[in-house]
């Protein structure tokens, strides 16, 4: 079969391999589609840590085609979404619940093959099953769906709270609508993008706006601003220096800053400790998604959560490589890889 390689950092190639066979308790899944995420860029350049040589794609879907022994509950056929996240549940922090904080913790697709490829193997505890009536290209926003419900969870967004959304990428418009459904009455998104800051609108954001501007601070959080001292929760989503550094003067007094965008390994960014003191900022970060994917799997499936609008092009296998190989394209929100397309 094909399957699109990180065989070091730097260097990826679409490859003929052996087809994966289905271990005890595994499924192998036929792929229908596989997201690239900005982790798989990360990833290719070597500021994320993986075990290459491997097969990426850790955000897919697909059609089962055969189940391994000691197998229950799943057959072939069944439309799936895979979880990538494999916890040990043994270490001490799956002892005390934190699944996503395992000491030794095995990303499909990151350390072991992902879903960039014809076909992928998975053990049965990560496959959720989705309604064989399902658009097959929407099974693959269940895993970013299920990160995002994490950071929204954390946020612990009330009934007529404020939120602020920095980023428009799959995240961000993810999480607009997630707040919008927590109860959030005014949700700001903050992109560059006008074509993202529209598409936002549509999608439950009551109002937008550019975060470069010079005076975006006081537009938002000013007497008469669009959010009079702040909101009551910020959630960073686009990964970068300049709005992690923006989101705690965009929260009020007593607010909340939830961090969910990646960036790359080792770089640092400049806070203002006294400032998150004096006005009790609560700081978090999200990791993945402890205990979520089932949640994102059912919003998915109900069509409450809006992912066709997210997408921005399908390709193939082939295609992929240069896809994941450089930045996104302009405008782009997420891409989908078919191996069905080659």
């Amino acid at each position: 079969m094909k399957a699109v390689r990180l065989e070091a950092t730097g260097k990826l190639a679409l490859r003929e391999v052996e087809q994966p066979e289905p271990d005890i308790g595994e499924l192998l899944v036929r792929v229908d589609a596989c997201g690239i995420c900005g982790t798989d860029r990360h990833l290719f350049l070597g500021e994320f840590p993986s075990k290459p040589p491997v097969t990426l794609g850790h955000e897919f879907t697909g059609i089962i085609e055969r189940v391994g022994e000691g197998v229950s509950g799943f057959r072939a056929g069944m439309r799936v979404t895979g979880d990538p996240n494999i916890a040990c549940g043994h270490c001490p922090e799956c002892q005390r619940g934190r699944v996503n904080l395992c000491h030794n913790l095995q990303a499909i697709g990151i350390h072991r093959d992902g879903g960039f490829a014809e076909y992928v193997c998975i053990p049965q505890q990560q496959a959720f099953e989705l309604p064989s009536a399902l658009d097959p290209l929407h099974g693959a926003f269940c895993e970013p769906l299920a990160c995002c419900i994490h950071g929204v969870d954390l946020a612990e967004i009330r009934t007529g709270s404020s939120v602020v959304v920095l980023g428009g990428g799959v995240i961000g418009l993810l999480v607009v609508q997630l707040a919008r459904l927590a109860g959030a009455t005014n949700v700001v998104l903050l992109t560059r993008s006008e074509e993202k800051r529209a598409l936002a609108e549509k999608l439950g954001a009551t109002a937008s706006a550019d975060p470069s501007t010079a005076d975006i601070v006081a537009r938002l959080t000013a007497a008469d601003g669009m959010l009079p001292g702040g909101a009551d929760v910020v959630i960073e989503c686009a990964g970068v220096a300049e709005t992690i550094e923006q989101s705690a003067s965009l929260a009020r007094r007593g607010g909340t800053v939830v961090i969910l965008g990646v960036m790359p390994q080792g770089v640092k960014v400049a806070i203002e400790p006294f400032d998150l003191l004096f006005r009790e900022i609560k700081l978090l970060s999200s990791f993945i998604n402890p205990f979520t994917h089932q949640r994102a799997a059912d919003l998915v499936a109900s069509g409450i959560i809006k992912v066709e609008p997210l997408i921005s092009r399908r390709i193939g296998l082939a295609e992929a490589v240069e896809a994941i190989s450089n930045p996104a394209r302009k405008g782009e929100i997420r891409a989908l890889v078919m191996p069905s397309i080659d």
